[in-house]
């Protein structure tokens, strides 16, 4: 495994500057191209290099829903690039970027486009108008059409609440977040939050109290969290199911800062397993997505459409509980 100094070498900058910049720390004034750099070198060091193959000429277009600020913000979208550029590296593969704009790609000439995030009907339309194969990360849109490459949330939650309650915890709570299609269509349904709550109404474990719901960041994390301790007092849940990593951390803020012990006092597991998750302290567990395989999948997914497939495939990249010490 990667540590920080192998991290700040290949970086350039000091030790404690990627430490601050892996935990989120808020007062570190450093500029994102830094912040990016010493992000993606982190989620680089993770992977391992496969041998080149013989793949057919092609250009393939990576479409991202994030712009280029927020996948800063959200290691979960880079690190799924990261494994779709590596990818076509080591296919010698040409790929043209794009970020949270389908406009743009409408005069480039591609082969077929990788779309990274979640999509509504009208954009989906728009892009199977703009190359003839399609293949979806992180979301599945039209299964009987299109490939899609996902995770299986409700899986991962339910292993989450089945090892809380494994470990004699029956107040827990959740941390959560909401968004919505870039083109303000529509809400997203979170299946992780509809999980959460299924489960432990069917366990006789549910309390609509218990939840706390913002935005995927690391500042909602903290902030969501400060709230239920204020609310909560002694009654606050004895284990947090937080719906991503960057939560969790912001969570973990909130407790260390209050000095309420974690594992302690507070159990606390987050989803995704990103890159910093490991160097935060105490060090989080988590689900680990592999996000990395997601977007190598993709790209195999769609050089199985351009050779001649024409069957879609929806394939669930597998998760594990990674139990660190929160």
């Amino acid at each position: 495994m990667a540590t920080i100094k192998d991290i700040a070498e290949k970086a350039g900058v000091s030790i404690a500057t990627v430490s601050r910049v892996l935990n989120y720390d808020s007062s570190l004034s450093v500029s994102d191209d830094t912040k990016k750099k010493i992000f993606e070198i982190a989620e680089a060091l993770s992977y391992k290099k496969r041998p080149s193959k013989k793949s057919p000429s092609a250009r393939i277009g990576i479409l991202l829903w994030y712009t280029e600020k927020e996948e800063l913000n959200d290691l979960y979208y880079m690190s799924i690039r990261l494994g779709i550029e590596q990818r076509c590296e080591q296919h010698d593969i040409k790929t043209a970027r794009f970020y949270n704009s389908i406009e743009s790609m409408k005069q480039e000439e591609l082969h077929g486009i990788i779309a990274v995030g979640k999509f509504s009907p009208s954009q989906v339309e728009e892009l199977s108008t703009m190359a003839e194969h399609l293949v979806f990360v992180d979301s599945n849109p039209a299964e009987d059409v299109y490939d899609a490459v996902v995770i299986d949330f409700e899986k991962a939650t339910k292993t989450v609440l089945k090892h809380f309650i494994e470990k004699g915890h029956t107040n827990i709570g959740y941390l959560g977040g909401r968004e919505e299609f870039k083109d303000h269509s529509a809400e997203i349904d979170e299946i992780r939050e509809k999980t959460f709550k299924s489960y432990l109404t069917d366990s006789n474990l549910y309390n609509e109290s218990n939840l706390y719901i913002g935005s995927f960041t690391v500042e909602d994390g903290y902030k969501l969290m400060k709230q239920a301790i204020t609310e909560k007092g002694d009654a606050l849940p004895t284990a947090f199911f937080a719906a991503n990593d960057l939560l969790a951390i912001g969570a973990l803020r909130a407790l260390n800062e209050e000095k309420i012990a974690v594992p302690d006092r507070v159990s606390l597991v987050g989803v995704n397993d990103i890159s910093v998750s490991k160097y935060v302290f105490p060090p989080l567990s988590t689900v680990k997505v592999h996000t990395e395989v997601m977007g190598e999948t993709a790209v195999d997914t769609i050089l199985e459409r351009i050779t001649g497939r024409q069957i879609a495939k929806k394939i669930f990249i597998t998760t594990h509980l990674v139990i660190r010490e929160t």
